[in-house]
């Protein structure tokens, strides 16, 4: 029988190899060690993210004429995983500003507009973020209260946003460096019209307002409130056309959640690596605790959810077009599944290390905090749940 030449689903290229191994040498000489200390201090290391422009990586899925690297689902995931499995906190203000600013401003924006702001992202000159949630609207977006009204040549922005990560960059609340903004611009036929705008410390009206302190996980990124009051910026700030932006949404809601997927692979990975070592090398009563029944129940099952949902993350990584949407069902299945995975494995691992799990020198109580947040950011598991029984209804598998 001749030789059948093996697929890597987890690096389906060379190239895709080759990111993989670049990642995991940055995480583990630069990530790593300041982990902790980011984590306890609840500081964004914007230092340590400007290196990832150096690497080429804030621009991951950005094409190339604008500064970016001009890759694929599979290495957006790739990268989201392997700095997931160190500091979930920096990973998340990554994916802010490379998938929620960057990437959504590279499907959807106009020549000019790309051509202004996106090599400076890219290169991490500046930090950007993407501002949706308010103080209570949350998945509900149609019913949010940030307005944008036309006046001539220029539009008046009026509202306030919450839970915004990378709103701030640091202790003294600068603000990002730009915003890509949903706002209500209208009605059409009793509907709200949600419309995208790009805004930057240049127009006045914007600034921050509550630095959020005190979060239970995702310390290492700066969540913030954006305050709006009529905040000119003018026609040419708007992305597409008024109304436009539920498709703007929609498209990159996909690559969100898969990246977020991603980010509960590599807590996953991690807390199982470390399970596995521990109970590997400690005893009791004269046996390694992986001797016992408890024990490897802890370990198996987890070794078995986490293959099953990075087999599921990067199959769909592999099949989704990053230009295009059509692939809601999974992007809202991976999350659902990966995010209570990653959550599950991590709070087996504190199980396995007993006292030790439960303080931050061994990794594990961090990651556990962290990956909570996985669960309710980018869509809650009961909003994947809500589309998934909703894309069946209408296409029976």
């Amino acid at each position: 029988m001749a030789d059948v030449a093996k697929f890597d689903l987890f690096n389906p290229t060379e190239e895709h190899k080759m990111l993989r191994q670049m990642v995991r040498e940055f995480v583990e000489a630069e990530v790593e060690p300041q982990a902790l200390e980011f984590d306890r201090r609840e500081l964004f290391n914007l230092s340590l993210f400007r290196k990832l422009g150096e690497l080429g990586l804030l621009g991951i899925t950005v094409p190339e004429q604008y500064g970016g690297s001009g890759q694929d689902a599979v290495a957006a995931a790739i990268v989201h995983e392997e700095l997931s499995a160190s500091d979930p906190g920096f990973a998340l203000a990554y994916l802010a500003h490379a998938m929620l600013c960057l990437n959504n401003l590279a499907q959807n924006g106009s020549h000019e507009q790309k051509q202004k702001y996106l090599p400076k992202l890219c290169s991490g000159e500046w930090v950007g973020c993407m501002a949706m949630s308010e103080p209570h609207v949350g998945t509900d977006v149609m019913g949010m209260k940030t307005t944008a009204v036309r006046k001539g040549d220029h539009y008046l922005i009026n509202g306030r946003k919450m839970w915004i990560t990378n709103g701030t960059v640091d202790e003294e609340k600068t603000p990002a460096d730009l915003v890509l903004l949903y706002a209500i611009s209208g009605e059409t036929k009793g509907r709200p019209q949600v419309s995208t705008f790009l805004v930057d410390p240049s127009h006045a009206g914007y600034s921050v307002g509550q630095k959020i302190k005190d979060k239970a996980g995702m310390r290492g990124s700066n969540t913030a409130e954006l305050v709006f009051q009529d905040c000119k910026v003018p026609v040419s700030a708007l992305v597409g056309a008024e109304g436009e932006s539920m498709v703007h949404m929609m498209k990159n809601l996909e690559i969100e959640r898969l990246t977020l997927a991603a980010m509960s692979i590599g807590i996953g990975r991690r807390s199982l690596e470390i399970m596995n070592k521990y109970a590997q090398e400690r005893e009791a009563f004269g046996k390694p605790l992986n001797f016992f029944g408890q024990i490897q129940k802890h370990i198996g099952d987890s070794y078995a959810e986490y293959m099953a949902a990075k087999t599921y993350v990067y199959n769909t990584a592999r099949m989704m077009d990053i230009g295009s949407h059509g692939q809601r069902l999974d992007s809202d299945g991976v999350k659902l599944v990966a995010t209570a995975m990653g959550k599950n494995v991590a709070d087996r691992a504190i199980q396995v290390l007993g006292g030790y799990g439960y303080v931050g020198e061994y990794v594990v109580e961090r990651l556990w905090r962290d990956a909570k947040l996985l669960e309710i950011g980018g869509g809650t598991l009961e909003a994947h749940q809500k589309n998934i029984t909703r894309d069946l209804t209408r296409n029976p598998f």
